[in-house]
């Protein structure tokens, strides 16, 4: 619920009422169970009056320790584990336990945790989710009930306007290692802590949710320790009538909330966003997010180029979701400079893994189609399929993109061949993790006598070069969605827009001054709480000038420092999941 200038209110429950947090379970407590949830469990931060009044006397050791000496202690303790996975099983013991002290954590060290509790300590989590079970957190939707889907949400027993964020996983393509069925849960959760930790969206009003729809992983049937239904992944109208009646049911019970979709299968993700993103308030990260925060990098460094969108020419390597979802924003950028949409088209080249991507390939997918050339415009270029060096040679690109998974495909051939038309080569390898990466910038420096303009999906080390000390920026859409999200709440944006997503990029892009020598594409992680805010004031502004907004604040930088939940101990029922 928001003030008339725009400002979150965070009021509370009625006495006897406590949620435990991202929908794990409901359930009335008395004053001595605030030690079971893990929004009110203080630890040993209780002070002697709340001992007192709460009934603890006796439940806890005697000292009295403030926040600052917990965060030191459990930071200490992740320390001692011994691999990124225990450390992640660690934080999520302590997410389970005391949320506070979990989102203290990450805010202190978010640089550094960032890829324990998301990519890419999570695949490892998800892929041994079964066998380190402990607890459900989240919601479980079956699509063998279907009919459950409503009951499952009204269990939770919230509000209408006590939701501002549901993170949903089909879990298909779960980051780079596929289809993990149930398991995917995690990711939801993952995302969701980045939300919590980056933007200050307040973690009890935060539902992470999986679709379980089955799986083809042959592991995880045949693991007699899965938890999720035992039979292949179902397609088809099925599978379509389960996403309507989910939509359906969360827009209905929590119409305020913005609907996030995570790692659907390439087909699927399009397709649904496509059908119903005017419709619900929706956002899809691998598409739109993956787009963003690339348009933003393209963004900073055309800034130091001079040149234009229009002036460009992009190639982008591995037409997934992600690919195209990036071909899409830079070439909307290109219509918004100026360009005719089908000129603009005909700027992107997609090649595959059956090479550039042309009119007539029987294996085209829809949403390649629009990207795909004539035959005759390309006849000639090779025998046969036309591999990315052959197209990068007829093509010249300014602009070359890799979300293709196939390392070292950024090779000297293919970089020299750009770089023989390109005074600055624009070349960003975005596929992740490192052994997947299409080329390190420290070839591409060297390849490019230092003139490449380079971000990558990984985080990198500076590279020296010619006496300059490049700083690589990261790619990482983490500076990007949560305040993305944090300005569509703030807002309360009915549903998300093209100017939207521009205004984030922009935003994210304005954060660095790329023109200094060796100086990094995008900012670093470090300063994602300030720069999430900065990103969620951009977004604000630009649904209230597209028309959007619900709510229109006097002043939108303190209508977002307002909204923004702070890992702090106040009075236990302060950190309740209330509007």
């Amino acid at each position: 619920m928001a003030t008339p200038d725009g400002r979150v209110k965070h009021g509370k429950r009625g006495p006897d009422r406590r949620i435990h947090t991202h929908g794990g379970v409901l359930m009335p407590i008395h004053v001595r169970s605030v030690l079971l949830d893990p929004l009110t469990d203080h630890g040993t931060a209780f002070t002697a009056e709340e001992r007192e009044n709460l009934g603890l006397v006796g439940r806890l050791p005697d000292a009295v320790l403030t926040l600052d000496q917990q965060a030191i202690r459990a930071y200490e303790q992740l320390q001692q584990e011994p691999t990124d996975l225990a450390k992640f099983i660690n934080l999520e013991q302590v997410h389970d336990r005391n949320e506070v002290l979990y989102y203290r954590l990450l805010q202190d060290h978010l640089a550094e945790l960032l890829p324990v509790v998301y990519d890419p300590t999570v695949g490892e989590a998800i892929e041994q989710y079964s066998h380190e079970y402990r607890r459900p957190r989240g919601v479980f939707l079956s699509i063998d009930r279907p009919q459950d889907v409503r009951r499952s949400f009204e269990a939770l027993q919230l509000n209408r306007d006590e939701v501002d964020l549901v993170v949903v996983s089909d879990a298909e393509e779960i980051l780079g290692i596929g289809d993990w069925g149930v398991q995917g849960i995690q990711i939801s959760v993952g995302k969701l802590a980045v939300y919590t930790a980056a933007a200050g969206l307040h973690p009890a009003r935060c539902l992470p949710v999986v679709m379980d729809v089955g799986t083809d992983n042959e592991n995880l049937l045949n693991d007699p320790l899965y938890l999720g239904v035992r039979h292949s992944r179902v397609r088809g109208q099925q599978y379509d009538a389960f996403i309507e009646t989910y939509l359906e049911t969360v827009s209905e019970l929590y119409p305020n909330a913005l609907l996030h979709f995570e790692d659907f299968g390439p087909g699927n993700a399009r397709r649904i966003l496509e059908t119903y993103g005017d419709r619900y308030r929706m956002f899809n990260d691998d598409m739109q997010g993956t787009g963003a925060i690339t348009l933003a990098a393209a963004v900073s460094a055309l800034r130091i180029t001079g040149q234009s969108f229009r002036d460009q020419r992009l190639v982008v390597f591995g037409a997934g979701t992600a690919g195209v979802g990036i071909a899409d924003q830079l070439r909307d950028a290109m219509v918004r400079d100026g360009l005719d949409p089908k000129e603009a088209t005909r700027r992107v080249w997609l090649v595959d893994k059956q090479g550039l991507l042309v009119e007539g390939m029987p294996d085209l997918r829809d949403y390649q189609a629009p990207y795909a050339r004539p035959a005759a415009e390309v006849q000639g270029w090779a025998d046969g399929n036309i591999d990315l060096l052959a197209t990068v040679r007829h093509v010249h690109p300014t602009i070359l993109i890799g979300t293709s998974t196939s390392p070292g495909a950024f090779d000297q051939q293919v970089v020299s061949a750009m770089a023989e038309h390109v005074d600055r080569p624009i070349i960003f390898p975005l596929s992740n993790p490192t052994e997947k990466i299409e080329a390190m910038p420290a070839d591409l420096l060297a390849w490019t006598d230092g003139k490449v303009l380079t971000a990558t999906g990984i985080p990198v080390d500076p590279v020296e070069y010619g006496g300059i000390r490049h700083v690589i920026g990261q790619a990482n859409n983490a500076l990007l969605y949560p305040g993305l999200g944090l300005g569509t709440v703030v807002a309360g944006a009915d549903r998300l827009t093209a100017g939207m997503l521009l205004a984030a990029a922009e935003a994210v892009a304005g954060q660095v001054d790329a023109r200094a020598p060796g100086a990094p594409l995008l900012p670093p992680v470090a300063n994602l709480r300030a720069s999430s805010a900065t990103v969620a004031v951009a977004v604000v502004r630009a649904a209230v000038e597209e028309k959007v907004a619900t709510r229109q604040p006097a002043n939108p930088v303190q209508a977002v420092q307002d909204a923004m939940w702070q890992p702090v101990y106040g009075p236990p029922s302060e950190n309740e999941a209330s509007p």
